[in-house]
């Protein structure tokens, strides 16, 4: 049996003379036998396999079928009682053989598949990696960890069942182990086993304690420090999944020298979009009031952090902005911080245009921000520049619309604050107005 590439009812309308005049081609016009297409989708199978109920499908659709949810056959609705895969070789040469035989047509062979990683593979190299690490054996761990990489090029589902069957924690002890022996001595080493830890998060609980150990934040601080981008972009990314986990590896980062300038030096050069937002996070919980340290603020600040985070609101995407505000409104805990904030001629315009304009989350920082500005006998400036750009009317419509208990009871007070700054300017505002007339 046979189906149309295309469907029949079209077929009859349209005569192949005028397809091929419109600019359809003799491929769109031939026929594929049905036992080559997936029952899922009716394309042409690329990697079929066979379920244990007898049905041969496409992987890539059987697959996305059964993470669905699903726990039936999709053609003959028989319960799995397993989801083992088989690959269907027969079926496969026998598309292939097709395609060879309508080449003239403009149909490519289809390659053949990559057999998938299986969790049993993963358990083998990982048993093997443990083993290499206990006896000390760089080059054997070397090449171990470029197969598992290897694996994961080759498809996203090779990169799931890695993660998902314990690689992260043997990466994370590996990188631990040599880290603890030498950063320099086993730098190669070190770097490639980071870098497939980073398509591993997030870590399970044991594999965030190894690798948030001193010795592991250590040997990132320095990657962070190098000059090879991809190295310091797999070390931030990897501080942000730990510094979030666990205030302890917050304070033993933090006592690394110099990894403030690190972190401050990636966002400036602005590596990547994910690296960007990775220092950020970073720094927030560095800074971030469940860990105050003045300390650390203060060195950010001096560093020009403040600056440079108003340049980076100036024109960001969504998710940098809101990473970017909760930065600064942390730092404005500090006096320091607040200080630098108030004598900066971008803070109030950049803070002022954000609110109700990128998201909940950003118009939550930036009300919070402009509160902090505002209060206190050193906020007197503020509250007039705030009135000038406009804050009192957004911070009623804030109100109006709705948002958190914290930003309903900051947007109140300043209101207030900003209400008697708003009648005198009113004022002065009517009294130049006529002298001009």
């Amino acid at each position: 049996m046979v189906l149309p590439w295309r469907r029949p009812r079209a077929s009859r309308r349209v005569s192949k003379a005028t397809l091929l005049e419109n600019g359809s081609s003799e491929m769109e016009l031939m026929t594929v036998p049905a036992h080559f297409r997936c029952p899922i989708s009716l394309d042409l199978m690329k990697d079929p396999v066979t379920l244990p109920s007898g049905i041969t499908y496409d992987r890539e659709n059987i697959e996305r079928w059964i993470e669905s949810g699903n726990r039936t056959c999709p053609v003959t609705n028989q319960a799995l009682g397993s989801f083992e895969q088989i690959p269907n070789h027969a079926i496969r040469r026998m598309i292939q053989d097709w395609c060879v035989q309508h080449r003239s047509l403009g149909i490519e062979r289809i390659p053949t598949p990559r057999i998938p990683v299986a969790p049993s593979d993963v358990s083998g190299i990982c048993s093997k990696i443990l083993a290499a690490t206990q006896g000390g054996d760089q080059r054997k761990c070397q090449e171990l960890v470029e197969k598992l990489k290897a694996w994961g090029r080759e498809s996203e589902r090779n990169k799931r069942c890695i993660a998902e069957n314990g690689a992260g924690y043997v990466l994370s002890v590996s990188f631990d182990f040599f880290a603890s022996l030498s950063i320099e001595a086993h730098e190669r080493l070190l770097e490639k086993t980071l870098s497939a830890l980073t398509w591993m998060f997030p870590l399970g609980a044991e594999g965030r304690s190894v690798l948030g150990s001193p010795s592991s934040l250590r040997c990132m601080a320095w990657f962070l420090e190098g000059e090879d981008l991809t190295s310091r972009q797999n070390a931030v990314l990897a501080l942000k999944e730990l510094l979030s986990s666990d205030q302890k590896h917050v304070s033993l980062f933090a006592e690394i020298d110099g990894v403030e300038e690190s972190l401050v030096r990636m966002i400036k050069e602005q590596i990547s979009p994910a690296a960007t937002k990775a220092a950020l996070m970073a720094i927030y919980h560095m800074i971030s009031p469940s860990n105050p340290s003045e300390k650390t603020a203060s060195r950010f600040v001096e560093l020009g952090l403040v600056s440079l985070v108003l340049e980076i609101l100036v024109g960001s995407e969504r998710s940098v902005t809101e990473k970017a505000l909760g930065v600064l409104d942390s730092i404005c805990n500090y006096g320091q911080g607040i200080e630098e904030a108030r004598h900066h001629a971008l803070t109030m315009p950049v803070l002022v245009k954000k609110i109700l304009r990128v998201s909940n989350l950003a118009t939550d920082f930036s009300v919070s921000i402009i509160w902090k500005l505002c209060r206190g006998e050193d906020g007197g400036d503020q509250q007039i520049e705030a009135v000038q750009l406009r804050a009192f009317p957004k911070m009623l419509v804030v109100l109006q619309i709705g948002c958190g208990e914290g930003t309903k009871e900051k947007a109140t007070e300043l209101l207030k604050l900003l209400n008697q700054y708003r009648d005198r300017l009113d004022c002065f505002n009517l009294y130049v107005g006529e002298r001009k007339m």
